[in-house]
């Protein structure tokens, strides 16, 4: 089979998964997208195509809607129920099947057989553009536009999933909670756009400090805080320690004067089972100022048997 098509530049190494019961149009349509750069999986049925999701995750997912067993509209509604994953459908019967009922299910384009390769091919572009488009603007609602940290209206929504994971599965979590010292002393002296160039540049610092698994909010003004999965007190002290001496390294030139360092107090608070999240972000703040009482640019941890201040 001859193609001449470019490959998808900005979209490759997208995952697709080709589900279909005819063994030579999967292996033709596999063939097609791994040769213009595609990532691909392939399944003979909607039971067999659950199988693979659950350990392959995926952007597209391509199915037939006539096969043995679970249909595509059954699979289609499945793994709507279970995953963000962007379905075209196909089918060979167009007068049984409604573009309407297609969509109505959860898919996101519908293409009748026999298909045209060319022409699923670009409907697969335009979904997977319309996806990128999707991500970026969920990504812009939950980012802060100056440090480009979650914001925290998305805080409490991730802290809210990890303390139920932590509460379901017993696992540890950690809280930090971050304030710059005398940050207003800094604003009056310099003026907010200096202010503005610090916390921009915190907020490099602390993504760059983290982990895989963890994640860095703007709290709010001068105040962030970074979530800590599957991580015990002296972890988490690692992880702040590491924060607090990146951040002291930072010098500042404002205005082009002479260089100012800035430094935090951090608290961390250690999650207790089944504790009420409010507090749990209590304590973490707490911690915050015990470390702003006993001289700024320190941590001071809440175990969560005990309080302590290092």
């Amino acid at each position: 089979m001859a193609i001449a098509m470019k490959k998808p530049q900005s979209h490759i190494n997208s995952r697709i998964l080709i589900v279909d019961d005819d063994d030579t149009i999967r292996v033709l349509m596999n063939e097609f997208m791994t040769t213009l750069g595609y990532q691909c999986y392939t399944a003979s049925g909607g039971l067999e195509a659950l199988d693979v999701l659950e350990t392959h995750p995926v952007d597209v997912v391509i199915t037939d809607i006539i096969m043995p067993g679970m249909d595509g509209l059954e699979l289609t509604q499945q793994i709507k129920e279970q995953y963000d994953y962007e379905i075209i459908v196909m089918t060979g019967f167009a007068g049984e099947y409604s573009y309407e009922e297609v969509i109505h299910k959860g898919a996101s384009d519908f293409v009748f057989k026999p298909v045209r390769y060319e022409e699923l091919h670009l409907r697969l572009q335009r979904v997977l553009r319309e996806r990128s488009m999707r991500e970026k603007l969920e990504r812009l609602a939950i980012t802060d536009d100056l440090t480009k940290l979650f914001n925290a209206r998305h805080f409490y929504k991730r802290l809210t999933a990890e303390v139920d994971r932590a509460n379901r599965y017993e696992h540890p979590l950690a809280l930090l909670m971050l304030d710059i010292d005398y940050f207003k002393m800094y604003n009056d002296t310099y003026g907010h756009l200096e202010g503005n160039t610090v916390l921009a540049r915190l907020g490099q610092i602390i993504r760059n400090g983290l982990r895989r698994l963890d994640s860095a909010y703007r709290y709010g003004g001068e105040e962030f805080t970074v979530i800590l999965p599957e991580t015990g007190g002296t972890n988490a002290h690692h992880v702040a320690r590491r924060l607090l001496e990146a951040i002291g390294n930072e010098i500042f030139f404002p205005a082009g004067g002479k260089g100012v360092g800035i430094t935090v107090s951090i608290g961390i608070a250690q999650y207790r089972p089944e504790e009420d999240m409010k507090a749990f972000i209590k304590r973490a703040d707490m911690a915050m100022y015990e470390s702003k009482k006993h001289g700024r640019n320190r941590i001071t941890f809440f175990d969560a048997d005990i309080e302590a201040a290092n």
